[in-house]
């Protein structure tokens, strides 16, 4: 398989992903993989030419659009799909504690999650607020 094509499969991958998620860091990934694809359809067989010109566009993309992405995510009614998961119940699939994160299943996927209690597996839960990738949860009472 030629390697621009795989360029165009990834970019377009992270594209997807990030039309699911919108964090805007993959939509730059996936445009510094196709900058990727592009220079291999220039230049084939350069690969490390591609991957430097891949990261720096996905860099400078991710540097100089910041203050636009932040003004975006802090508008009203934009709303982080991983918001959506507060207030949701859940179950403990690995026990939580307060120092040592556990896994939690919240509606139909798994999240890392941490607790002020240990809280043990089975047990039902409440998400109450989240990180960047860790969710923050409570024993779900009564």
């Amino acid at each position: 398989m030629e390697l621009w094509l795989i360029w165009l499969i990834v970019a377009g991958l992270l594209i997807v992903v990030e039309m699911l998620t919108l964090t805007f860091y993959l939509l730059w990934l996936g445009i510094g993989a196709l900058a990727a694809a592009v220079v291999d359809v220039i230049a084939p067989g350069a690969l490390l030419l591609e991957v430097v010109i891949g990261c720096t566009v996905a860099l400078l993309l991710t540097v100089f659009t910041k203050p636009l992405t932040r003004r975006i995510q802090h508008s009203r009614g934009f709303k982080d799909s991983v918001d959506e998961l507060v207030g949701m119940s859940g179950t403990v699939l690995e026990a939580v504690g307060t120092d040592k994160p556990g896994i939690v299943k919240v509606g139909n996927e798994t999240w890392s999650a941490l607790s002020d209690e240990t809280i043990e597996k089975g047990e039902s839960i409440i998400v109450v607020g989240r990180g960047s990738a860790i969710l923050h949860v409570n024993r779900r009472g009564g």
